[in-house]
């Protein structure tokens, strides 16, 4: 299966929608997922709002639990990549990254901070 880098920085705001989960394998096993060193898989699904475009949600596949990830938090993705599959007459397109983390929080007095310089003394 040959998989797509994709280009995280034309995505726009990428955003929680749903925290991580671990990741089940098969319908009727319920298995939990492990990647080959034996690390739990976990999905996060992630709002993707492109400028002038419709809210996207897209699962992404990670091989640890992403810390700090919670629902609504923006977030930055690291190896982000698309793969097509299909089985049967069922196909799609699967998400995975080597890693999610919380995106960094702006700088204390970055915004607003110019109109706060003008003052008068």
């Amino acid at each position: 299966m040959q998989s797509i880098p994709v280009d995280t920085s034309r995505l726009g705001v990428l955003r929680c929608a749903v925290a991580p989960e671990p990741k089940l394998s098969g319908f009727e096993t319920k298995e939990v997922k492990k990647d080959r060193d034996g690390n739990t898989i976990y999905t996060v699904a992630v709002m993707v709002r492109q400028e002038g475009r419709r809210v996207s949600v897209i699962e992404v596949a990670v091989p640890s639990e992403p810390v700090g990830v919670v629902e609504g938090v923006e977030v930055r993705i690291t190896g982000l990549e698309a793969f097509a599959w299909s089985m049967g007459d069922r196909h799609g397109i699967s998400f995975r990254a080597a890693a999610i983390t919380p995106a960094p929080a702006p700088a204390p007095g970055t915004a607003g901070s110019a109109s706060s310089a003008k003052g008068g003394s």
